[in-house]
């Protein structure tokens, strides 16, 4: 086995194929899941991104910064980074209510002021790396609930963190997984953010767990995986972080470099809204 990281993929990717149930969905689509799948990646064996088909590596770079400079403003991430695959969610505003960003560094709390979720636990893991309250969440239960949310979170239900010795341990919880499209992207995301946060706090990259509550494929998807899956992986890449700024919110997209993608041809897949 070469690349472990998507062999932990693409072993879950079956196991939904062959086990999940069919039912009907939100979207009208029709899917088929399974409840309560887990997956291991060790980041000393290289970045998470797959290669059994052609990533879009700008578009898991540019989401995260933008998700990081708190905006919901899909124009400001389609002028900014050339990214339009959050455009079916927009209002006639261009915007995204309540999504990632919002909860991620601009949490509104009861007492009339916003909360800097990455903020805290960058500071938790630099001063407190013992607590078990080094975590922050997307999941923001009353405004997921309203009307005008352009989403409601799938990822980063809760993302907690774990310092052993010199290594920087994530846990992430997901509620709802689009296994093809939407679960690659995250994978790759949130080992970024892991190296992202260890770079700040001097600690190493170490594991992700990363379970999702409802694992999916889309039936229009399922001629796709079974396409994915005849493929052998490729040896993993490696991502380079070409500088340290002095905080998690002043990484630039040209910090970023993808060493050694070697991957299999693009698989393309509508998007389920």
């Amino acid at each position: 086995m070469i690349n472990p990281n998507e062999q932990q993929y693409l072993d879950a990717l079956k196991y939904v194929l062959e086990n999940g149930q069919d039912t009907g969905d939100r979207t009208g689509t029709g899917m088929r899941s399974c409840f309560g799948v887990t997956m291991k990646f060790d980041l000393d064996k290289g970045f998470p991104l797959l290669t059994t088909k052609k990533m879009f590596v700008r578009g898991v770079f540019g989401e995260l910064l933008w998700f990081l400079s708190g905006s919901t403003s899909n124009k400001e991430l389609e002028e900014k980074y050339n990214i339009k695959f959050w455009r079916p969610w927009q209002n006639e505003f261009g915007e995204l209510p309540n999504i990632y960003g919002k909860q991620w560094v601009r949490w509104e709390d009861s007492r009339g002021g916003t909360f800097n979720q990455i903020e805290y636990v960058v500071n938790e893991i630099k001063n407190n790396p013992t607590s078990r309250r080094i975590l922050f969440t997307g999941w923001n239960a009353p405004e997921m609930q309203w009307e005008d949310t352009a989403l409601p979170c799938c990822h980063s239900t809760v993302v907690q963190f774990y310092v052993e010795n010199d290594k920087l341990h994530m846990y992430h919880y997901q509620r709802s997984g689009d296994m093809f499209l939407g679960v690659p992207v995250n994978i790759a995301s949130y080992a970024t953010l892991l190296t992202m946060i260890a770079q700040q706090c001097n600690l190493k990259p170490a594991t992700i767990t990363h379970t999702i509550g409802v694992a999916h494929i889309y039936h229009n998807h399922l001629e796709q995986v079974k396409e994915q899956l005849s493929r052998t992986p490729y040896e993993p890449p490696k991502l380079i972080i070409k500088r340290k700024p002095d905080s998690i919110f002043d990484y630039q997209l040209e910090d970023f470099e993808v060493a050694d993608y070697k991957h299999h041809p693009l698989i393309k897949g509508d998007v389920a809204v």
